[in-house]
């Protein structure tokens, strides 16, 4: 059987020399580091990029059992970026080009018994070579080994991949079981599929293998009362294929979620039904440490977008991201387009070689991901490349069939490869003006599956403590570009730029290194705009009153709060200036048909700069009934600082024997709990126990308030952290570590 084994601590060195591999006892200049590891921690803002674009190294200790020595061993890379050579012994034993797919390097012809010397070589410069590189990009690519890292020990023979397709309806699953061996043989192979812990269905075959890779079908068939998966009802099965001969020599195991998926040229059919796509695009990363996250924190990403934001789709912009990000999106049901790297350069047949690989290496992680809709092959918003880009198409559908290709762009009369056009519309969002036709875009005399992948982002920057006129538009924006979607059935659906706010290069954002084009910051706390998307839930899954408003009457143009926009999921909302009871208020259907839930839009006078002021009450209704009120102060005052971490218990080794991490916001409020809003204090985060802060420990809040991770070291006890402010003291709170 296998046996897989973290290998997530090493030593490391900011530079790389090739006496290193040589010289593994000398230690001078090496520090202890665990995967997922940043090469260097950058500030919050304000750096050169240049600071984390060089070579290092890597290096731990290795032992291999006797137990080892009947078998194929393998080291797992997740995620190395940029480029990466392996050295086992001094020897080189394996390279790879891309920081976003994953790679192994076989070591079994040179382990033995005993302890061997692991040596990375990576250089996380952005080299013309690879992908995205070549030219500028609107993003970072952080350096080091900021994945996992394994050492697989599996049989002589042994199950590489599974690919599981459904037959049929869902009658029946065909599993496409890859085997590897460099010896002739008879074995047999079992797949069986489960549910909660129940068997369903068996198969055995007989197989005959050679040398290489050879792929096997096993067909499960008569397969009744399946349960579909779906945005609301993620539904999955495992589905598990035994390798044997009369005994178990290997099993791999995967999710399976039966549902079908189908851009048409009247939208997105998932299981049948249409659905309009409602989603944002994502980047992975970080404040200080760039990409190197672990799994519980590309969960809680997940799940923002799925539960705080309520969205359906997320596009892994511009690359495929972790694979603990998109098992969360099975478990939650929240689709994903996920697209090879890249932005906007193609560069020559070498570089084009490698983007190529990234296709398979993309789908061939990620096939039997239920959440995944549809592959980008195409580099974001690059020219048409005829020869490239038939390339990338026909390994797609090569190598799995049951999905549509998709290919973002921002030209229009594009060559039409994918099996979607995919487009960034950015004069969509605006109040006066509607966006692109289809056919204007396509250049076809014909409508075709159309999805928008992006929209707003650069349009309208807006930090989350910018004046409130300013963050209102940014909202509004994204409302009118869902709601002028919403209305067309030729457009599956738009997918808005972006979630959070994101590092960048000098070339683009607010001089600071930052784009501010998220709906949220890279704290990954809400600006106006986030309130668009909760602002759709479902009243039953959480109520939604969110006017849009610091209640002040002179933080906007020519004064005063209107018109005030209310993004709710409530049918009707009551108004109080003070005792007095301004009106009810319905949502703005007629202003914003396309949205199933439009906001209230209010518009009366009811003071003037200077003039008297007083508190205020929103209260919300459904079905004639309170269901929430939101209160605002005429003259509000910081009076507490509050913590919260979103996980109170963690694991002081993490999943792999690494770390774990939890967010802590925090927030300076008025008496009845409302962001102050204006809030730059100097604050100093205070942790003690088994843990320690990823980035500074005192720094400003932004905007009376800021967010915080706090990781495990490796040891089990509480956590207890809390911060200060030179007016206050937050209250503490205690976090397990198991």
């Amino acid at each position: 059987m296998r046996n897989i084994i973290p290998l997530s601590r090493w030593y490391y060195k900011e530079t790389f020399e090739d006496k290193y591999v040589h010289e593994f006892e000398n230690m001078d200049g090496f520090s202890e580091v665990v995967v997922p590891h940043a090469n260097k921690e950058i500030p919050f803002s304000n750096f050169d990029e240049k600071m984390y674009q060089f070579e290092s190294c890597y290096k731990r200790i290795v032992e291999v059992s006797e137990e080892m020595m009947d078998k194929r061993l393998f080291l797992d890379f997740e995620g190395v970026m940029t480029y990466a050579e392996v050295f086992w012994d001094g020897n080189l034993v394996g390279s790879h080009k891309g920081g976003y797919t994953p790679f192994s390097v076989e070591i079994t012809d040179v382990a033995k018994p005993g302890k061997h010397e692991l040596i990375l070589k990576v250089d996380s410069r952005e080299r013309d070579d690879i992908p995205p590189f070549g030219f500028v990009i609107d993003y970072l690519c952080y350096g080091g080994v900021y994945r996992e890292v394994y050492l697989r020990a599996v049989e002589k023979t042994y199950i590489k991949n599974i690919k599981v397709e459904q037959v049929g309806t869902y009658q029946g699953l065909k599993i496409n079981t890859f085997v590897d061996t460099k010896e002739k043989g008879n074995y047999n192979l079992t797949g069986t599929l489960w549910k909660d812990g129940v068997k369903i269905s068996e198969e055995t075959i007989p197989i005959s293998v050679h040398d290489g890779v050879e792929n096997h079908e096993i067909v499960l068939s008569g397969l009744e009362n399946i349960k579909e998966w779906g945005i609301d009802n993620p539904e999955l099965y495992e589905v598990k294929v035994e390798l044997h001969k009369g005994e178990i020599l290997d099993e791999v195991a995967t999710r399976h979620g039966f549902r079908t998926v189908n851009f048409k040229e009247d939208g997105f059919y998932l299981n049948g039904e249409r659905v309009k796509l409602r989603g944002l695009n994502r980047h992975q990363s970080y404040p200080y440490v760039g990409y190197a996250m672990p799994r519980r924190a590309q969960e809680k990403d997940a799940d923002i977008l799925k539960y705080e934001l309520g969205i359906n789709i997320v596009r892994t912009s511009h690359y495929p991201q972790s694979k603990h990000f998109i098992n969360r999106c099975d478990e939650i049901g929240l689709l994903v387009f996920e697209e090879i790297p890249g932005w906007q350069h193609i560069g020559n047949e070498e570089w084009q070689d490698v983007a190529v690989e990234n296709v398979r290496e993309m789908i061939e992680r990620d096939w039997n991901h239920p959440s995944i809709i549809i592959w980008g092959v195409r580099i974001n918003e690059s020219q048409d490349h005829h020869e490239f880009y038939s390339r990338t198409n026909a390994l797609a559908r090569e190598l799995d069939s049951t999905r549509q290709t998709g290919g973002v762009r921002v030209i229009e009369d594009s060559e039409m490869l994918e099996d979607v056009y995919t487009f960034n519309d950015f004069q969509a969002g605006f109040e006066d003006r509607r966006h692109r036709d289809q056919q204007a875009v396509t250049g076809l005399k014909k409508d075709v599956p159309f999805l928008i992948t992006e929209f707003a982002g650069h349009m309208h920057p807006t930090k989350r403590y910018d004046p409130e006129q300013w963050r209102v538009e940014h909202a509004n924006r994204h409302a009118y570009a869902h709601d002028e979607i919403g209305r067309d059935h030729r457009i599956s659906g738009a997918i808005g730029w972006c979630a959070f706010d994101y590092n960048t290069h000098y070339q683009f954002g607010s001089g600071d290194r930052i784009c501010y084009h998220g709906v949220m910051d890279m704290f990954r706390l809400p600006k106006f705009a986030s309130y668009v998307y909760s602002s759709q839930k479902d009243p039953q899954d959480e109520i939604i009153l969110e006017p849009l408003t610091n209640w002040t009457q002179g933080d906007r143009e020519e004064d005063g709060v209107m018109p005030l926009m209310i993004y709710t999921n409530c049918d009707s909302v009551k108004m109080y200036f003070g005792e007095k009871e301004i009106g009810e208020y319905k949502p703005s259907f007629k202003k914003f048909p396309g949205l199933k839930k439009p906001p209230i839009v209010i518009d009366e006078m009811i003071s003037t700069w200077g003039d008297y002021w007083n508190d205020a009450c929103f209260i919300g209704y459904i079905d004639g009934k309170e269901v929430k009120r939101r209160k605002f102060l005429k003259n509000p005052v910081p009076s507490k600082l509050h913590l919260k971490a979103d996980d109170l218990e963690l694991l002081a080794n993490g999943y792999d024997e690494s770390y774990d991490v939890t967010r802590v916001c925090v927030e300076l409020t008025d008496e009845i709990d409302n962001i102050t809003m204006y809030g730059f204090e100097r604050i100093k985060f205070k942790v003690e126990g088994p843990g320690e802060i990823i980035g500074p420990d005192e720094t400003v809040m932004l905007g009376s308030t800021i967010a915080f991770w706090v990781k495990t070291i490796g040891q089990t006890g509480v956590i207890k952290v809390q911060v200060e402010i030179p007016t206050m003291v937050s209250n503490t709170i205690d976090i397990n570590v198991i």
